[in-house]
């Protein structure tokens, strides 16, 4: 038999990550140069096509083992052109990563949606979806 945990446990784990990252979040999307790192802790490979400074309560509380953004996430301006590929999740100092995952349009099966995949520097980016599901239910 696998590790099962509770609904209020698993609830309890997804709201520990927007408490790690703490308040005034920044997330950078990159394109698609080189692919996404091996992990968080690797090289950064790409250019960063925007930067967007989350709201301070930028995920809503969990609820039933899962936990979806809060408020507008938005860079008014991006910093490059390209294809967002991946992003990743900074503490407030915009160098401590604590999550990277895949980016997408609608329906493309990444761990978050943008309003548009392809970037031109200076146009406005916007996440459109993200939300972040415990195991082991």
């Amino acid at each position: 038999m696998s590790l099962q945990y509770s609904t209020t446990v698993r609830n309890a784990q997804l709201d520990a990550l927007e408490t790690a990252v703490g308040v005034s979040a920044i997330l950078k999307i990159y394109d698609l140069t080189a692919g996404a790192p091996a992990n968080c802790a690797a090289a950064i490979t790409g250019t960063v096509l925007a930067t967007l400074n989350l709201p301070s309560d930028w995920m809503a509380a969990a609820s039933a083992g899962s936990k979806a953004m809060s408020g507008t996430w938005q860079d008014a301006s991006a910093d490059a052109a390209g294809v967002a590929d991946f992003f990743r999740l900074f503490a407030s100092d915009g160098t401590t990563c604590h999550a990277q995952g895949t980016v997408t349009l609608g329906g493309g099966g990444g761990d978050m949606t943008l309003d548009n995949t392809n970037i031109t520097a200076g146009q406005s980016v916007t996440v459109t979806s993200f939300a972040i599901s415990a195991g082991n239910a």
